[in-house]
């Protein structure tokens, strides 16, 4: 059975566009028209990718990804708006989202960077319980929660968990930015290396008791990234 995915957006035509052309892919969708109703959606469960706007009555988008990472709702999350300003990339990932398309898009685009998210999402899933230990903190490749070193408590974006899961396969060897590129972007139009590195630079505010001089997320220099503690621990 194919996907279903909720698409939140308040401009009919934009709604009805991305809907037909989801539905002509053979997607299951659901769509709501304001915040409030996408949430309400949402919760509802059974959902394999979620495509927001930021702009919407009632709710903004950022305030809606908040309030379901919140509950622990961790689909994966596209967000689709007209605001292209780097702050508001920024934004969006802080609040939860696993992507950013800015309006006017490409449909071609669109459909890349779901299939993407789903593939994404698929390897994502661990059949066993993991919890691995990172300093002082930790993430769970079940749950897709991770303990920052504060002590925070929060769902770990899909392409934060896609680096990890890649540092962690590699036990303690290098792994290239461009494999990263390949196997967490999956062919999106706009990542280059750079992207890469502001991924890492995140995770390292994480995890890191002194981001700017790791010790658990290694920069090996010209080629990409390794971990300094690659140690597993299955959770009981």
């Amino acid at each position: 059975m194919k996907p279903r995915i909720l698409v939140v957006e308040d401009e009919p035509r934009i709604q009805r566009l991305v809907c037909d052309n989801l539905e002509a892919e053979g997607y299951r969708v659901v769509a709501a028209s304001d915040g409030d109703s996408g949430l309400a959606a949402a919760r509802t469960g059974g959902l394999a990718l979620i495509l927001l706007d930021v702009m919407l009555p009632k709710m903004d988008g950022f305030d809606l990804c908040k309030r379901l990472r919140e509950e622990g709702n961790r689909t994966p999350i596209l967000f689709l708006t007209a605001r292209d300003l780097p702050h508001d990339r920024v934004a969006g990932l802080e609040a939860g989202g696993d992507d950013y398309l800015v309006k006017p898009f490409h449909l071609d685009e669109l459909l890349a960077r779901v299939r993407a998210l789903l593939r994404r999402s698929d390897w994502s899933t661990s059949s066993v319980q993991e919890r691995i230990p990172l300093g002082e903190g930790w993430f769970d490749l079940n749950t897709h929660e991770a303990m920052s070193v504060d002590g925070t408590i929060e769902t770990l974006p899909l392409k934060e968990l896609g680096i990890m899961k890649l540092l962690l396969e590699a036990r303690g060897g290098i792994v290239d930015r461009h494999k990263i590129l390949d196997e967490v972007w999956g062919g999106e139009a706009e990542p280059t290396t750079r992207t890469v590195d502001n991924f890492v630079v995140r995770l390292r505010r994480r995890f890191e008791k002194d981001p700017g001089r790791p010790e658990l997320i290694l920069t090996v220099r010209g080629v990409g990234y390794r971990l300094g503690n690659p140690k597993r621990e299955v959770k009981t």
